[in-house]
Order: C-alpha cells, then structure tokens, then sequence
C-alpha cells in the first residue's frame, strides 16, 4: 500500500508493479495521476491516519510506504504499528514530523543543533523580546518544501512574520531556532536492521533568506573528506535519536565553523527528484526499489554501481506571465541532460519563490563528475529561452 497517489508518489507506484507487486494507493484527489497505474484505490487523506488505517485493515498490505512527503508518515507508521508490519513506529514518526519534538530528541541525545524556542501563540512570541539573538529563523513546526520559514534580522521582523509562519503550521504551533550560517547539504540515508547507510551526500543551493527554497541539489558532496565524514556522524546520530530502525531517512544540515549541524530530517526519502533520480544517476542504487523491499519486510540492495556525478537545477526567472518556453528539444540533446520538465505551461503566472511549488520547471543531468552533471544542467538551461510578459 502506498499512501499518496499523486506525482510525488508516481516513481513508487510504477516502480511496486515493476516488482509485481499488487499495489493499492490512498489519496483524497480521485483524479491523482497515479491512481490508473494501481490494482486499488481508496478515497481518503493521506494525513487523515485513521482513514489511512482503516483502509489497510481492508486491503491487509505487507507492507506500507509514502514517498517523499512527511505527514502521512504517521499513518503510514499507525497502521505498521497495528498490523505488525515493517516500518517505523509510531512515536518515531511524530519524532520525524513535528520540528519542536525533533530538536527535542536530537538535544536529549546529544546531536549538534540549534538553540531554539518553542511558540504556540503570538504572546508566546511576544514574551521572547530579550531572549532571541537575531537573525533567525522562524517557520511552521508541521510543515515542509520551505512553506511558512522566514529569517528574521530584528524583534520587529519577528512579530511581522509571525502570521506567514503560523498560517502555514497544520496545528498553529511555530518554532524560532538559531540562524545557521554555512553550506547547506543533505544525507541520503537507508536503515537496514538498525545500521545507518549513508548512500549519498547532497549539496545543495537555496534562494537564502528570507525562504531558503531548494533551487538546485548536486551529487557526490564536493565538500573535504573530513567535512563528509564529520557529516556522516552526525546523520548517523541524528537518525538514532528519533528511532529510526528502519527505511529511508533524508537529513538536512548545515555546515557551520563549529561543525556540522542538525536543521532538520525526515523518516522518508527525499524529494525535489534527490533520491528518485539523483541517487541512482550517482551511485546506481535505486532508493525506490530499496524502499518498498524495506517495506516488505526483505533485504534491499544499497550496494553502489556508478561513482558518478548527477545534478538538478531549477530555473529562475522573472516574475509574469509565460508567453513561450522554447529550445527544449535542442536542450535535451545536451550531452548528459537526462530529464527537463516544466510544472508551469504558457498562460500561467511566474510568482516570487517563496516555497517549492512556486518553481517552474528543471534540469536533471549524470556526468563522470559533480562538475560535469552541473555543466550539463546549465548548457541546458542556456539553451531553453523562457519569455515572461510582466
């Protein structure tokens, strides 16, 4: 059972029938794209946990999974729980969604992270004055894709920002957390039996203040072998903290003058096309496959195949109307291009990127080298000419 039907979870769902499994997916959109390529569909939230649970003691799964997306796995992890199956547990899923009880967890067990406080009301907020060093950072406890984080400079900008975060907290609680200053990278991780795999380290390029939103994700680290492994410690740890036995781990730090430093992790694989492309154009392990034989309660292959680099740019442009997108065919000709897709078609709007869903499209490339995957993403791109109308 897969919880999620839509693009997110599609390379799951087609991978599952590869394997010929008999595959069932939950998804609230009866129109998801990835509802025609299952055997069954159930029509219920992906973070409604009991509907999530009441539709795998219907199907009686051997196992259950999501993709890239945080909250359902807590019903993921419900239903694990109550039909003896193989994923985490439920406490470590809440470890994994909630911002607040995972810094939590990574104090109590001695994982480098931030300073932080919690919020549940703009009083709260209020009561901070004093006690915050600026800037920092303030965002959604329950949220994800860079949806509802601003840094902040001053006290002033704090209470100003305050509603943006909140609005976009499922459950109306904010965290402010210390400002990391430093390269940003995330770990690809797969636990097997209780061991932390480290499969790949992830440098990564962010808008920076005031929404850090993912613009690009390249592969191996370029990062000092003694960098790496300092980060590596710290995923391994991270992961430990939170409980998690088993399954894909995706953990995003920061590289600061103290060291590497927790931001945040999740119990899942990570998106912006990181583990469903990235990985296997770098290492030719297939974290998708990896994750469902976890799943299912079987051994999975994370040995590598490849040393190779990989890459993932998205474009960025001005703010209007698109009126043509043009030179895409002669763009994937570009040695080492393997993917270009646009999530916004001409007549739609190019906003200010303040969270993932406002980016309009990417390049994926494999080269021998990280360097030559992000040559070739941006030959890509400077073929493609996007004309904006503002």
């Amino acid at each position: 059972m897969i919880v999620g039907a839509s693009v997110l979870q599609l390379p799951a769902i087609l991978k599952a029938k590869e394997m010929g499994l008999h595959v069932a997916v939950v998804d609230f959109n009866p129109q998801a794209i990835g509802i025609p390529y299952a055997d069954k569909y159930y029509n219920a939230s992906t973070m409604d946990e009991d509907a999530v649970l009441v539709a795998a003691e219907d199907y009686q799964p051997d196992g259950i999974m999501t993709l890239a997306t945080d909250m359902p796995m807590r019903g993921v992890a419900k239903t694990s729980d109550k039909l003896h199956l193989h994923s985490i547990n439920y406490t470590t899923s809440v470890k994994a969604t909630d911002k607040s009880v995972m810094i939590k967890a990574f104090k109590d067990f001695g994982v480098p992270s931030p300073w932080y406080f919690d919020v549940e009301s703009f009083e709260d907020l209020k009561a901070l004055e004093g006690k915050v060093t600026f800037p920092c950072i303030m965002k959604p406890t329950d949220n994800a894709g860079s949806h509802g984080v601003a840094k902040v400079n001053s006290f002033e900008e704090l209470l100003a920002n305050y509603e943006y975060s909140h609005s976009c907290s499922r459950h109306g609680g904010v965290i402010v957390e210390e400002y990391l200053d430093g390269p940003e990278v995330s770990v690809e991780v797969m636990v097997v039996d209780g061991k932390v795999n480290i499969l790949q380290i992830t440098d990564k390029i962010t808008t920076g203040a005031p929404h850090f939103v993912e613009m690009g994700h390249t592969q191996p680290s370029r990062l000092p072998v003694n960098t790496q492994q300092q980060i590596r410690e710290v995923a391994e740890m991270a992961c430990k903290s939170i409980g998690i036995d088993k399954g894909p781990a995706h953990v995003e730090m920061k590289v600061t003058k103290r060291g590497p430093v927790m931001i945040e992790l999740g119990a899942r694989m990570g998106g912006d096309n990181i583990t469903t492309h990235l990985v296997p154009l770098s290492t030719g392990i297939n974290m998708v496959g990896s994750t469902i034989k976890v799943a299912m309660g079987e051994q999975p292959d994370i040995e590598p195949t490849l040393h190779c680099g990989s890459a993932i740019r998205y474009f960025e442009v001005p703010f209007g109307t698109i009126k043509a997108i043009e030179g895409v065919e002669k763009a994937k000709k570009v040695p080492g291009v393997m993917q270009i897709t646009f999530t916004k078609e001409v007549g739609e709007e190019s906003t200010p990127i303040h969270c993932s869903n406002d980016r309009i499209g990417f390049v994926i490339a494999q080269g021998a080298t990280a360097e030559d995957a992000v040559k070739a993403c941006e030959e890509a791109m400077k073929t493609i000419k996007i004309r904006i109308e503002s």
